[in-house]
């Protein structure tokens, strides 16, 4: 997995509450198992003017103008802002999939939806959980600023803008595996000599549990 330590990028602001995961990514592309191979289906039912068209090229599908990461700059934004309950719905790991698959390395909200939260710490993706009141502010300064860009500093645990500075609280374990670009999986192979030496004298003590 990807390591996290400081990003900046460009912000959409995209201005919603409960944003479930099957907007993030509509059901009939959960066929596919790979964790790339989403950027253009994300946000499906509202990036086309023909939603759920499975049959036509991308090429050949016909882009909704009004909806934001269609329109430039944001059509490069590598963070997303949103409000409460983000990532709602579903258990799909395939919306922070298409979220990664587009660019999106952050993604700032007042809460999240449990499984998504924990999803996003699993491949690479950060999601960063602040005050209503600081996300207004945020919100604000998008509609102030063209092509507004922030900085995303984990090691600090604190958002920039050129004049202004916010913290953020993320639990230390999953800063660790961010930093270190350790899912659970990896998180847990850190420990293989542990667990080999653990089984090698459960073998010894109990050898009838491995017969």
């Amino acid at each position: 997995m990807e390591a996290f330590k400081t990003h900046t990028g460009l912000v959409a602001p995209f201005d919603r509450s409960n944003v479930d995961t099957d907007a993030i990514l509509p059901k009939q592309y959960l066929k596919m198992l790979e964790k790339t191979g989403f950027a253009d289906f994300l946000f499906d039912d509202e990036r086309y003017l023909d939603p759920g068209d499975v049959e036509t090229p991308v090429s050949e599908r016909r882009p909704d103008p009004g909806f934001i990461l269609n329109r430039a700059p944001y059509d490069r934004a590598s963070i997303l802002l949103a409000r409460a309950n983000f990532g709602c719905g579903s258990s799909r790991e395939h919306a922070v999939w298409a979220l990664k698959d587009f660019g999106v390395r952050v993604v700032i909200a007042s809460s999240f939806g449990d499984i998504f939260f924990n999803n996003c710490f699993n491949n690479g993706l950060l999601p960063v959980i602040l005050d209503d009141s600081i996300i207004d502010e945020l919100f604000e300064l998008a509609s102030d600023t063209d092509g507004l860009e922030l900085t995303v500093d984990l090691e600090q645990c604190e958002i920039r803008s050129p004049k202004k500075t916010w913290h953020f609280v993320i639990e230390s374990g999953r800063r660790e595996n961010l930093l270190s670009g350790l899912d659970e999986i990896g998180r847990t192979l850190t420990f293989s000599e542990s667990i080999q030496a653990y089984e090698a004298k459960r073998r010894t003590l109990e050898p009838w549990l491995f017969e």
